[in-house]
């Protein structure tokens, strides 16, 4: 089922009909459409990889739910408040990690959040620094100056400050861009922590491999426009492409294998990959006719596509 085809209800987290958004051009360049009427749903409780290349309308769709960019055409709901009856409401309803490291050079982590949190007016008496801080590894530099931490610390504290207020959905926007591989591990540790929770999460990336692993849920923008959003596994289902990896007895460099009509790949010595649609069934012809040809099979392994192959499928053909 497409986001086109699901109806508004209470099950689901964020729900986008007609959504437009079109730039005011300038005496140098003309308006540009960044959305294009889109629709998108997001169920409550699960996480949905947000995909698509640069300037293809991720951020704008991801600013117009926080409350940050003006839509030009259709609705937003965040957790049930339309964006433009119930602002404040649907604000409240959404944490957002944004790309770019914005700070107060000389605030400490626990000063930031506590602001955070009252600028969203959580009472003193319900408020979760101290915990929040010991939840994104950030306790040991909770009065250290914003400017003395790493990269990866900023980022983590982004996080936090996204959390402040307990919103059922969380946004990261490319929260792994320029992070290193154990602080990466560290922080998809605590999303999964956050939904396992029953905190919705809202992720972009561009590590593909990172939205196929943990997404529930893939969306893909293309030129403003929605060209996929499906369960993750149905996504992939797509893919009617697989490849057999041959090892054989002897160089089939040269030699017939009887494989006419096969896409071949000789992968050096005894190697070769058979490009076949699992579709069409003939995984057990393909080894008999190379058997037939005079060789023996001394191994055998497939590959499958993944969600890059799919991503570079969709995007090229739109």
């Amino acid at each position: 089922m497409t986001a086109a085809d699901q109806t508004m209800n209470a099950e689901n987290a964020i729900e986008i009909r007609g959504l437009e958004k079109t730039y005011a051009g300038t005496k140098d360049s003309e308006p540009k459409q960044a959305l294009k009427g889109i629709d998108l749903t997001v169920r409550r409780g699960a996480m949905l990889g947000l995909l698509g290349p640069n300037g293809a309308g991720k951020s704008t769709c991801i600013n117009i739910l926080a409350g940050l960019v003006r839509k030009t055409g259709g609705t937003a709901r965040v957790w049930g408040f339309d964006i433009d009856e119930n602002p404040r409401n649907a604000k409240a309803a959404i944490g957002v990690v944004p790309q770019e490291l914005y700070f107060d050079a000389f605030f400490t982590p626990r000063e930031m959040l506590e602001l955070q949190a009252g600028l969203y007016g959580v009472p003193k008496s319900e408020r979760r620094t101290d915990e929040i801080l010991a939840a994104v590894r950030l306790s040991d530099k909770a009065d250290a100056y914003a400017r003395t931490l790493s990269g990866g610390m900023k980022r983590r504290l982004l996080v936090a400050k996204a959390m402040v207020h307990s919103p059922p959905i969380l946004v990261l926007d490319e929260p792994t861009a320029g992070v290193d591989i154990e602080l990466r591990q560290q922080l998809w540790d605590y999303v999964r922590e956050l939904n396992r929770a029953g905190v919705t999460i809202v992720l972009t990336t561009h590590y593909l491999e990172e939205a196929e692993k943990l997404c529930d849920d893939i969306a893909i923008i293309n030129n403003g426009e929605v060209v996929a959003c499906e369960p993750t596994a149905k996504l992939l289902s797509r893919i009617d492409e697989k490849v057999v990896v041959l090892r054989l007895d002897g160089d089939p460099v040269g030699r017939p294998l009887g494989l006419d009509g096969f896409r071949l790949d000789y992968r050096g010595g005894s190697d070769v990959a058979v490009h076949y649609t699992p579709s069409s069934g003939v995984i057990g012809g393909i080894m008999d006719s190379v058997r037939a040809a005079g060789f023996s099979i001394l191994d055998v392994t497939t590959e499958q596509g993944d969600l890059e192959d799919i991503f570079l499928q969709l995007t090229r053909a739109a």
